[in-house]
């Protein structure tokens, strides 16, 4: 085992834009200014390397070694992304972790966004030290979804997917992007809530819900609304929780020199 890095790069890659920061990934602070660019018009997988490759290089001087994890909007199996959400459908199959590698030069740690999301609110935000079975929430364009059990994550859920009736997925009826498309009141929106929350409920039992998206500033409209036996609180980290979470999983990988596969992304932090 190497020494437990302390430092890492975040990279938060999205529809609209590309964000990055060195993190102090004990503390959850974020060590530089944090950096955004617009994501290359069409999302193709070289662009947005290209575009990545600039950001890291704005980031100052990087100590070499520096681990690097990378969130992106898909479902993220062994480095190979299996879905595109709001880039190039190119994507889709792609493996993307060696794609990134390859141009940077470096490992990287390539996850989920909603995924990072969550593993940032267990280490550094409104799940820390929370014990049982948390899920995160992103009310958005759509909904993403993270499992995180006593701290460890369960990769690649999609619970916005659930079918209402086998007929539509609620991230089309309860995404805040619905609210804004049929232009509901934030009652109106929260019956929706109500069925999704209720079914994760009856599913799976939850120690506590985590709301994050942009929505999420404005908890205080709809949260309390919610007739819920789970404790639902809003995100903590916000737009810095892709950052966050993607370093703190680089910094966990980077542990290791030998076994790098995604069992081993996933073992839960020590140094927490």
């Amino acid at each position: 085992m190497t020494e437990p890095a302390t430092t890492a790069i975040g990279i938060d890659i999205g529809g609209t834009g590309i964000k990055g920061a060195i993190v102090d990934v004990l503390s959850g602070e974020l060590l530089t200014e944090r950096i955004k660019k617009a994501t290359p018009e069409g999302g193709e997988p070289d662009d947005i390397v290209s575009t990545v490759k600039e950001l890291i290089a704005e980031l100052g001087d990087v100590p070499e070694g520096t681990p690097v994890g990378v969130c992106f909007p898909a479902v993220v199996e062994h480095g190979r992304t299996m879905s595109a959400a709001n880039v190039s459908k190119n994507w889709i199959g792609l493996e993307a972790e060696k794609l990134f590698e390859q141009h940077l030069g470096v490992d990287i740690t390539f996850v989920n966004d909603a995924d990072a999301a969550g593993v940032a609110e267990a280490h550094f935000g409104a799940a820390k030290d929370v014990k049982g079975l948390v899920i995160m929430t992103t009310l958005g364009t759509g909904i993403g979804s993270a499992l995180i059990y006593d701290g460890v994550l369960v990769p690649n859920s999609e619970l916005g997917h659930m079918d209402i009736g086998g007929r539509r997925d609620f991230e089309k009826r309860a995404s805040f992007a619905a609210k804004e498309r049929g232009k509901l009141s934030w009652t109106r929106w929260t019956v929706r809530l109500q069925a999704f929350y209720s079914q994760l409920e009856k599913l799976l039992w939850p120690d506590l819900f985590i709301v994050g998206g942009g929505v999420s500033k404005h908890h205080k409209q709809f949260l309390p609304l919610l007739n819920l036996r789970t404790p639902i609180v809003p995100a903590m980290l916000r737009n810095n929780a892709g950052i966050l979470g993607a370093a703190a999983l680089a910094a966990h990988a980077a542990r290791n020199t030998g076994d790098r596969t995604t069992g081993d992304l996933l073992a839960k932090t020590e140094d927490r």
